[in-house]
């Protein structure tokens, strides 16, 4: 027995380092072709990935076949060409989950292999891929049907009110999921498409609530929209962390994919995303309405600020790795923090957020009382999600999701806006502006001076230039509110606003009782509300809340 165990563990250690030894080969197999000048060199390329290919037959992945095959179609070997590229389309899934099919279906298929497009092997492997990538499509949709698959459940809209309130709280008509990662698509609008990858714990039971977390990627604009994901690229590499303390803290991670136009940063065009995206989640996984929140890295770290300071409702916390904390599309209204809270993991050699600023930020911070944390890790760049050493930041993130809840009916409210898309938070809702208006004294724009940035020259060395900047744009006039309430009392201020809404819940106010609103100082209601059982059932088909639930919503319009 002795002999067996030693002689496996031999094996492994062997395996290990041939898989070691292949990558390093094929490393500089791709670092050759990259420098490539003329054809001598792309042979040089080509004989490297052989090379590699012969002394570790058992290491070929889809990667250097790909490559190979690349590489042997522009020196028009067509025989060596076709040798790579044949067990590279029959594969399932390649070393990063990739279909086989997409080397030759996709959308630079015809360009890498101009020159194959002539000879009769390509229509034969063309039609073995269309033939792949129709089994793989329907089975990403069987797949799907059976993420969204739940209990039949239904609302017949005739109970008490206070039965029917009970119910949508108890709403749980959830069944086990048949695997830990699903691909789901999501339609963007009629002619586009993207997706998000749903990666749950190990040992997800439906019966139980469970936080989720969003990771919004990064280089918005140098990534495409794709209508499926798959699991490699999204749980290993940069962020393998998440996908071991989510594991640990049993919470559901989803990563969706984002683009040029349609990402959480700018434009605007596709901000709603991942509030919808959540939403259909909600029809499928026992979530936990307290426990949602966002992290990301560079363009989705600012995301992920974005979405704290314009759309925070349904979400519990926010954090960014590497984060340029502003708003792209309009002002930063940086005391909206104050309804939520952020992490912020930054590093002192950061060309997209220099240190100074993040310094100037947390003492904007701290005057504000905020809910704001800055963990500072010296000697790292802008990508340090890529370095081991990242990982007790991941430990600061989870360790305050697991203790961090969102308070769904807080007892006061600050919010700032200047897009009437965005006239909502908690209780506060359909906020008009009306920026003819003055603003209110107290009214008053929160900036800060940046005066050093951090920039590479062309030796790829780190300097500091000199820069004279604000931190924020404001590029549209703005509306402000603060509202608290206790005892059925109500008090609002406004400035620059036209109308608003107040939504009522049995767990903010006694609805036996009187509710009284002053506005700017004078009561404009004085009255009992009734239960509304249809704007019950309206807001959870909106956002599937069972928590934030609304049994009457009170109106009002200017003058105040």
């Amino acid at each position: 027995m002795r002999y067996y165990l030693i002689l496996g563990l031999l094996l492994t250690g062997l395996l290990v380092y041939g898989q070691e030894n292949y990558s390093k080969l094929t490393q500089k197999a791709l670092e050759t072709m990259w420098k490539a000048k003329d054809e001598a060199d792309y042979a040089k390329a080509l004989a490297m990935y052989e090379e590699a290919f012969k002394i570790y037959p058992d290491s070929i992945d889809g990667t250097g076949l790909y490559k190979s095959s690349v590489i042997a179609s522009e020196l028009k070997d067509y025989d060596k060409a076709f040798q790579y590229l044949t067990p590279l389309v029959k594969m399932k899934a390649d070393e990063n989950s990739y279909p086989g099919w997409v080397y030759v279906d996709g959308e630079s298929s015809k360009s890498e292999y101009k020159n194959l497009l002539n000879d009769p092997r390509w229509d034969a492997l063309k039609k073995n891929a269309i033939r792949d990538k129709e089994q793989f499509y329907k089975e990403l949709k069987e797949t799907q049907d059976e993420f969204f698959r739940i209990k039949e459940y239904s609302f017949d809209g005739k109970e008490n009110s206070n039965v029917l309130y009970s119910k949508i709280k108890k709403y749980a008509p959830y069944l086990p999921k048949e695997r830990e990662n699903y691909s789901i698509l999501f339609k963007v609008n009629d002619s586009t498409a993207t997706s998000y990858l749903v990666h749950l714990p190990p040992n997800y039971r439906p019966e139980n609530k469970y936080p989720l977390l969003f990771f919004l990627h990064g280089a918005v604009r140098n990534n495409t929209l794709s209508d499926y994901q798959m699991q490699k690229e999204n749980l290993e590499g940069w962020n393998r962390f998440y996908t071991k303390y989510g594991n640990l803290n049993d919470v559901i991670l989803v990563f969706p994919k984002g683009g040029k136009k349609y990402n959480w940063m700018t434009p605007d065009d596709g901000f709603f995303m991942i509030p919808e995206m959540l939403k259909q989640i909600k029809k499928a996984i026992n979530i936990d309405d307290n426990k949602v929140f966002i992290s990301g890295h560079s363009n989705g770290a600012t995301g992920s600020f974005s979405y704290l300071m314009k759309q925070p409702t349904q979400f519990a916390g926010f954090y960014g790795f590497n984060t340029y904390p502003i708003v792209f599309t309009g002002g930063t209204f940086v005391e909206n923090i104050k309804n939520r809270s952020f992490i912020n993991i930054s590093t002192d050699q950061d060309y997209y957020y220099p240190p100074n600023a993040n310094d100037n930020l947390t003492q904007l911070m701290k005057r504000l009382n905020a809910d704001y944390k800055e963990q500072r890790y010296n000697g790292f760049p802008h990508w340090f999600p890529m370095f081991n050493e990242s990982e007790p930041a991941y430990q600061i993130v989870f360790n305050d999701l697991k203790n961090r809840k969102r308070n769904p009916f807080p007892k006061e409210i600050s919010w700032e806006y200047d897009d009437e898309k965005y006239g909502n938070i908690d209780w506060l809702s359909d906020i008009k502006l009306d920026t003819l208006q003055s603003k209110a004294a107290w009214h008053k724009t929160l900036n800060f001076k940046i005066s050093k940035w951090l920039k590479y020259d062309k030796n790829d060395s780190l300097t500091v230039e000199k820069v004279d900047k604000n931190a924020f744009n404001f590029p549209r006039k703005s509306g402000k509110i603060k509202a608290e309430y206790a005892d059925n009392i109500f008090k609002i201020e406004t400035s620059r606003i036209k109308s608003l809404s107040i939504n009522i819940s049995p767990e903010m106010v006694n609805p036996d009782k009187n509710i009284k609103v002053f506005i700017n100082g004078k009561m404009h209601f004085n009255k009992k509300i009734k239960y509304d059982e249809k704007l019950m059932l309206e807001n959870f088909e909106k956002n599937r809340d069972r928590e934030q639930i609304w049994i009457q919503t009170i109106n009002f319009k200017a003058p105040f």
